[in-house]
């Protein structure tokens, strides 16, 4: 039976399903990718309202001793969103049963944008629109209204970031293969950040949907009592509405950071950026990432990367953003630890012979929600002598975590919290930062650069730490056997419905088969 799904710390709201349930049967026909924005808008404007009406009364209180409720710099002051009064709460609700209300929500999205520059460009705008149904908008009202999310109790409690979190997982879920592009799943997201300690420094994603890289590492900091003023936060996104969604998702916990709307390879806007911190989860083989224009690019130092797969242009893009003693952390599809076609495999040679390969995890199957692809993380450091951990030139940790991970759906896994620091730890006490290193047979394994070349350059953990069998591509033999089974199923069954159409269509012209 699979688990409740919980929250980073372990614990269950215990309402956020029913809100997901509720909020989702409001939907009736519209396509989730449109709904989302819808919901988590609404979300959004909850939350800012909250803080700006517990603030509001207190400024209220303290009014005969000069306070002042209606000067936004007091708001401004404490980090709080300035809500005009038509974007208040308490006035769209009481509106919320008006066949205009869309219109009210729209007027609220744009006065909040007029007074609250940093916000200029990214809130939803189009609640009046025709498609969407104003009773079931106004239901919709009433149910985010149950919620206290931005007084002090609640944001304390953190609610209304888990209720967003939760809710980009559900739409990511709902919306299949286009979810992963705005979503990484949380457990992912701790594996990099746990591992490559973004404590101090400038944090870079240039793929960051909606912003989950940031919000990790900005926990991870409190979490082990730094300052979080002690980082500097950039990103780049090339799809608006994602990138409005992470702006949105930055903005209701106060993460300052500059965010970016372009394509990275086309446009890069962090040109001379070099990051202490990496964090990305690209798109997997995306074959249309327009590489024929960037033949001579300045970021290809290790080989050209084929036009019909972005993985190498990603490693590379990241390697190009490093500082001197800079790491990274990244997602990508397990055939780039293995493909030799279109001159990849020249591209990993000689990357590994840079000696820039820190480590290497496997993953295990169905972590993700929009691809069966098997993936994996590669870490990357520009100097792994690094002066704050033990000399790792010439040697590369090999992690295998295919077999770590529990369902909690029919379809999805998610690491434990245990598995999440067993994998860190383990990456920890081998570069050198307390604890004892040991190989572990199956799990882990420390390798020499003259074993990776014997192996053809190829990085793939099961290779060295001898776990199942593994195919050359870097797909485990069973997972293969599955996906090639499943795929020649689909193939016979639109053989036979084309035979049987081709059948009614000759029959049709009076011809007997």
């Amino acid at each position: 039976m699979a688990k409740n799904k919980t929250n980073g710390n372990g614990a269950n709201l215990g309402f956020e399903e029913k809100l997901w349930q509720a909020a989702d049967k409001l939907r009736n026909n519209m396509d989730a990718a449109e709904y989302k924005h819808v919901v988590l808008g609404l979300i959004f404007l909850k939350y800012i309202s909250d803080a700006f009406t517990e603030k509001n009364q207190f400024l209220i209180r303290e009014s005969n001793l000069g306070a002042d409720p209606e000067d936004p710099d007091e708001y401004r002051a404490e980090n709080i969103f300035w809500v005009p009064p038509e974007a208040r709460w308490g006035y769209l609700q009481k509106n919320a049963k008006q066949p205009t209300i869309g219109n009210f929500i729209d007027d609220a999205m744009d006065g909040i944008e007029r007074d609250n520059p940093s916000l200029k460009g990214v809130l939803p705008k189009n609640y009046a629109r025709a498609a969407l149904d104003k009773q079931r908008l106004g239901e919709l009202i009433d149910l985010v209204g149950t919620i206290g999310l931005g007084d002090y109790e609640s944001k304390s409690k953190d609610i209304l970031g888990l209720v967003y979190e939760y809710f980009l997982g559900q739409f990511a879920d709902a919306e299949g293969k286009k979810g992963g592009q705005f979503y990484t799943p949380r457990s992912i997201v701790r594996i990099l950040v746990e591992m490559i300690e973004p404590y101090k420094g400038r944090i870079f994603d240039p793929c960051c949907g909606s912003g989950g890289m940031f919000v990790q590492s900005e926990k991870f900091i409190k979490a082990h009592e730094g300052r979080i003023g002690d980082i500097a936060i950039y990103g780049q996104e090339s799809n608006q509405t994602t990138w409005r969604l992470c702006k949105m998702n930055l903005a209701i916990r106060g993460i300052d950071a500059n965010v970016q709307w372009d394509d990275t390879f086309l446009n890069d806007l962090h040109k001379d950026l070099k990051a202490d911190f990496i964090l990305a989860n690209p798109p997997f083989n995306d074959s249309d990432w327009k590489g024929e224009l960037l033949r001579e690019d300045i970021r290809w130092k290790f080989g050209v990367p084929p036009t019909g797969n972005a993985n190498f242009a990603w490693v590379q893009n990241f390697l190009h953003h490093l500082s001197p003693t800079g790491i990274a952390g990244f997602v990508l599809a397990n055939g780039s630890m293995s493909s030799s076609t279109s001159g990849e495999g020249e591209i990993r040679k000689n990357i590994i012979e840079a000696d820039l390969v820190d480590c290497m995890v496997a993953l295990p199957s169905q972590l993700f929600y929009n691809t069966m692809i098997p993936a994996c993380l590669w870490f990357v450091a520009r100097d792994k002598k690094n002066h704050k951990f033990r000399d790792r030139r010439g040697e590369v940790l090999f992690i295998d975590a295919r077999k770590m991970g529990a369902m909690v759906d029919r379809r999805h896994r998610e690491l434990t919290d245990e598995e999440v620091q067993k994998i860190a730890s383990t990456y920890h006490a081998w570069r050198g930062e307390g604890g004892k290193y040991e190989d572990v047979a199956g799990f882990c394994r420390a390798v020499k650069l003259d074993e990776i070349r014997k192996h053809g350059h190829i990085l793939t953990p099961g290779r060295y730490v001898g776990a199942e069998e593994v195919e050359a591509d870097g797909e485990p033999f069973e997972e293969k056997v599955q996906r090639l089974t499943v795929e020649l199923a689909g193939q016979f069954k639109r053989s036979r419905e084309l035979e049987e159409e081709i059948g009614k269509n000759l029959a049709g012209l009076g011809i007997k088969v």
